[in-house]
């Protein structure tokens, strides 16, 4: 091999080693040594790609992932009409609710990008929370009739995710509101109640998540049955009281941004002399 000339000397390969000679002469200038690299570029060019690895982490399998929804899609679009579920209708396919909840069991949500991994967990609380309702049906007036005094139904350990069992309460208490914090998300989750949100007859998408989340705060916040302002006192669900902290603009300021007509023209009038008060929760089954 011919020798590769490098700052004044030569550097001969043999068998694995290499001798560096001075140019011009034929006294070697010391032994030759196996436990040297050849220079060249490749030490810099190994460093470059090590800073690479380390400033730009390797890309999840499931990046840019979704889930399949389309049976759960089939579902609410077949037997979800105005918020009103039927669930005798969704008891007679209960085994593709079954599928589908296998689904979201087998997932992986914590390597789905933010807006489909929080799609992800609203799915999978409300159907749940249909499947919960199921088990007992048609012989309950309420989901309240599923829990105990020391064990809410919100507290069984019936969602099958991650490879473990958890609550609806940990999916909304645990995951949902203290990972993604917006406010909207409580009128996404559906609590198969009438005086929760509705239940939104397609699932939620990460592709469309934002604009399906702002038409379910307006739909909800603009129904007079469960808001309203009358005088200078503004009527409000009580999911207001209950969960103040995610509203830190102030109840007032948060529907004001939401209010369509007549309820945003008289929120601006009054916005300084409005009292809050909070309207009873119908906690009857939202079924037809």
């Amino acid at each position: 091999m011919n020798p590769i000339r490098n700052k004044g000397a030569t550097v001969n390969h043999t068998e694995g080693r290499y001798c560096r000679t001075a140019l011009g002469s034929n006294r070697q200038e010391g032994s030759c040594r196996s436990d040297l690299k050849p220079p060249g570029i490749f030490p810099g060019l190994t460093l470059l790609l090590l800073l690479f690895l380390l400033l730009v982490p390797p890309r999840s399998p499931w990046a840019g992932e979704t889930i399949d929804n389309s049976i759960w899609g089939e579902l609410l679009k077949n037997h979800v009409h105005g918020g009103v579920v039927d669930y005798g209708g969704i008891k007679k396919q209960e085994d593709k609710l079954d599928t589908y909840l296998k689904i979201l069991a087998d997932a992986r949500p914590d390597e789905l990008e933010p807006d489909e991994r929080m799609a992800f967990y609203i799915n999978l609380y409300n159907a749940w929370t249909v499947k919960l309702i199921l088990g007992k049906y048609p012989d309950l007036k309420s989901i309240k009739e599923l829990g105990t005094l020391f064990n809410s139904p919100w507290k069984k350990k019936i969602v099958g995710v991650n490879n473990k069992r958890i609550s609806l309460d940990e999916v909304e208490h645990g995951i949902l509101r203290p990972q993604f914090k917006d406010p909207r998300i409580h009128f996404a989750v559906n609590c198969a109640s009438r005086g929760c949100p509705p239940l939104r007859p397609e699932p939620y998408s990460g592709a469309t998540l934002d604009a399906q989340l702002d038409d379910a705060t307006i739909s909800f916040l603009n129904d007079t049955t469960r808001n309203r302002i009358e005088g200078n006192v503004l009527h409000v669900t009580k999911i207001f009281k209950w969960f103040d902290q995610d509203f830190q603009w102030g109840i007032v300021r948060f529907i004001g941004k939401y209010a369509k007509t007549d309820l945003k023209k008289e929120l601006t009038e009054k916005k300084d002399h409005i009292t809050v008060k909070y309207l009873d929760y119908d906690w009857s089954l939202n079924d037809r």
